[in-house]
This record gives structure tokens, sequence and C-alpha cells, in this order.
């Protein structure tokens, strides 16, 4: 008989959420993990850096309190208190996870899983890396003598990504790092290059601008984060410009080379140049982490990307052998990651349950911030939608003006003949908070004509999505009208 009913490899937000909703449906549950509980988002991602902005995010405020009436003298950046902050916060959620886990019955296995057949593991110790000290990142599975053995009835993958490496002379020099080795940053750099414009570099670059450093991002495609709507790439450029932030788009890094002073770029394309930097952070995607996982002894196959495939069940083509989060490449997300997590568990434990792709929001934490769900207004066009867009500025909202902070829009894309609700696309205040009401509309199947008959509370950033709307139907209050549909 095996020792588990399901295993679940990693305890990220996928896994450990895969875990808690298994055992609560009664299954016998372990989890085999080889750092901290949390995975990337908890340790490495989505809140330490989160934490980080919000550092930034009060120093800016300070320094624009004069504005409100308010002066401060002395202003500084303690880096070091700043870290501090953030791992404690960090500790704080990573041992609430684990807490989590113990108050569900699920066994945690400290260590690096390696399959043996399709439900059957071998357990290494894995060391920590000398490749970051700043914190508990390990080998692969630096021992080659198994501490345990382990079977399950049923094995959930849920090991994550690493960031993708640059494949350019110089990418593995001294100064050169990824969002990883950005948190062993003792020291604001001087002058930092990001190499990369979506979401991962763009929060960095925002966050180090804001503490001093002179900031350049190179980006291949032509606008900062090329995913979003077009229209929020182009805003976000020029918010960077007018932040002192260089931004070179349609332009690729060919080398990078030591010097007395630093490091050099060498950039081609639209801005070909050469930058002097301290500290130059690569952000151009992430890979799969499957590194000696031993999927071949599973018989689990991966696309050509490296990623494993799976059904709308999150099944592998192995039986008994489900796969979940960013190693799966549905959408790198830690959300995605905890409802696919759900999904997978719900239908180990022989609950129906399917999970859907089209309504998944994603946000940005640059100043100001971004957030989506849904299609964009080229994505639309191009599935045959005839569509209206709606665009309504923070600009013209009280509570904004009140917030001290109008830069940037919403922009919703409907369609034209019923009005349906396809996309929505937030640059400005709270955007993240923002977007759910996107998400629901989306979901719901919500028109133009329901946002806006919706009342909304005044004066509050949310009602910017009632505005958007009455602007989308020839209807605007609060701006000058443009056209009627």
């Amino acid at each position: 008989m095996p020792e588990f009913d399901l295993l679940v490899i990693g305890g990220g937000p996928g896994g450990y959420v895969a875990a808690i909703r298994a055992a609560q449906r009664g299954l016998r549950v372990a989890v085999v993990e080889k750092e901290r509980p949390g995975g990337v988002c908890l340790n490495w991602g989505c809140i330490p850096t989160k934490a980080m902005l919000r550092s930034a995010e009060i120093y800016q405020s300070v320094k624009d309190a004069a504005d409100f009436g308010i002066h401060a003298e002395g202003l500084g950046v303690d880096f070091g208190v700043v870290r501090h902050r953030k791992d404690r916060i960090v500790t704080e959620l990573t041992d609430g996870v684990a807490g989590l886990l113990k108050a569900n019955g699920v066994t945690v296995l400290e260590g690096h899983a390696r399959f043996t057949g399709p439900t059957t593991v071998d357990i290494f110790d894995a060391g920590p890396s000398p490749v970051f000290p700043d914190g508990p990142r390990y080998a692969a599975a630096p021992t080659t003598t198994a501490t345990r053995t382990v079977s399950a009835t049923d094995v959930i993958v849920a090991t994550g990504s690493v960031p993708a490496q640059l494949p350019v002379p110089g990418a593995d020099l001294p100064g050169v790092i990824t969002s990883d080795g950005a948190f062993g940053l003792t020291e604001i750099p001087a002058r930092l290059v990001v190499i990369g414009g979506s979401a991962v570099g763009a929060e960095w670059a925002s966050l180090f601008a804001t503490f001093g450093s002179a900031v350049t991002v190179i980006e291949m495609q032509d606008r900062l984060v090329p995913l979003e709507d077009k229209e929020i790439g182009t805003a976000l450029g020029r918010s960077f410009g007018k932040h002192g932030i260089g931004v070179l788009t349609g332009s690729t890094v060919t080398a990078i080379a030591s010097t007395d002073t630093g490091l050099r770029v060498s950039v081609s394309g639209a801005h070909a140049r050469d930058i002097d930097a301290d500290v130059v952070l690569v952000g151009v995607g992430r890979r799969p982490n499957t590194a000696d996982l031993g999927l071949d002894k599973a018989g689990i196959t991966t696309d050509a990307r490296g990623f494993i495939t799976v059904d709308e069940q999150l099944r592998t083509d192995v039986d008994n052998v489900s796969a979940i989060g960013d190693v799966t490449g549905k959408a790198l997300l830690a959300h995605v990651a905890s409802h696919q997590g759900l999904t997978a568990a719900d239908v180990i434990a022989g609950h129906d349950a399917h999970i859907d792709y089209a309504v998944i929001p994603a946000a940005t934490f640059t100043h100001p911030e971004i957030a989506s769900v849904g299609l964009t207004e080229d994505a639309a066009k191009a599935e045959g939608h005839e569509v209206v867009t709606a665009k309504f500025p923070f600009a013209a909202l009280g509570r904004a003006k009140t917030f001290g902070d109008t830069e940037g829009f919403m922009k919703i894309v409907a369609g034209h003949q019923h009005g349906e609700v396809l996309g929505v696309h937030i640059i400005g205040p709270s955007a993240s908070d923002l977007i759910t009401e996107g998400a629901l509309a989306i979901s719901l199947e919500a028109t133009l004509d329901e946002l806006a008959d919706t009342i909304h509370a005044h004066p509050t950033l949310g009602e910017i999505g009632m505005e958007a709307a009455l602007t989308g139907l020839g209807l605007p209050v609060h701006l000058a009208p443009s056209r009627k549909r």
C-alpha cells in the first residue's frame, strides 16, 4: 500500500494550496520541499518585491509631502532596513504556510525529490547553494544518496520556474544578476541596467529608480510590458521617461564586458550604444524548474520549451501524475498556480473540477501600477470581434486628485453590438486592486450598461469602472463626450 494518497513535489503557491485542499478532502498528503514553504512567490517573487516596492512608495510619498502641506527633513533610504523589513514579512508568511500545512495534517518532507517511477520518488538532502548567500536557495540535489523513498497513489509536480539566463557573452560576469540575485544586493546600485521590460524587469527598474539609481531598461519589443494592451505599454514608457528612467525599446543586448569602473552593456537595434553600469539585472523570462527531477523515469513528457504538458484537469500523460503552476507553462502567475492546485486536488479526490484560463487577472507593481484581465484591443480584433473601447483618466476622478496620484487611465474593450466586456486594462493608482471588478465583469458576462448602472461608492478610485463604462456608452458625465455608440 502506498505511504500517502497524494505526494506534492514543491511547496509553492500551487503545491501547498493543493496539499491543503487534498487534506481537506480526506486524503493522506505529503509535500516535498527543499526550501522554506511558499515557493518563489513568498520567498523570491511576489511578496518580497512588493515589500521593497512599498518602501519605495513610502519614500516617494515623503519626498512629495510638501505638496500636501507636510514638511520632512533629513530624508534618506536605509537599504539595510528595507531588506530587513522584507525578510521579516517573508518569514512571517512562510511560517504561516508551514503552520497551515501542519494544522491540516500535511506531512512536510524536506529535500529534493527525484522520480524513480510514476508514483515513487527518492528524496535527497539539499544543501545551501553559495550562489545565493542572502537566502535559502539550494542546488538541485547535491547529495548522491537518497535519505528516503516515498510512494503515493497520486503525485502532483509543482516545482515552479527559475529565471531564464541571457545567452550572450558576459552574462556570467560578477555583477550580472537575475531577479533572485537582486535580493542579495546589500546597497542601492548607482547605475543599473535592466535587460527585459516585462513585469519583472519593469518592477525592479521602478524600485531602484525611486531609490535613486540611474536606471536604463532594454526591451527587444517595441514597447514595455509587451503582453499588455499597446496603450498601456506606451503609457508606461512615457511615465518611466518622465521619472528619469531610460527606456530603449526595439533593442537587444549583444554582450556584457567588465571595465575598470564596473560593467559595459553593448546594445544593438533601434538604440544601439554602450551603457556603463554597476549592476546588470536580467529579467528576460522564466523557464520550468525540472532540473534533476527524473521526469524520464516517470515517463512524463514536456513540450519544446520544457514545460510539462497537462490537460484541462491538470493531468499529465502518465496515469496518477498531475502538474500545476509555472512548470505547466499555462500562465506563470502565483494565483493561477493556486487555482490549478485546487483543481488538481479536487480531481484527484474524485470531484469534477476545471479551471477557466479565459479570465486571469495580472498585475505589474510599477509606479504607476498596471493591471489587466481579458483581451487586449488587438487580440479582440484578431479574434474577429467588432469592438468599442472606453477610456477614463484618473485625472478626472475626484478621489485620485485627493489621493495626489492622477497618472494613468482605465480602458475597457467591449463588443460593439451588445457591449459585453471583453477586456479591462488599467495603468494608475491601485490598479492591482481595481482589476477585480474587470475580472468579475468578464466572468459574469457583464455589459457596459450593467457596469454603468451599478452604483459605485463616492469618492473612490473604484468609480473609474463606472465612469469608463459611461464613456464607452457615449454618455460620460465627468468627461466631454467624444462620440455616441
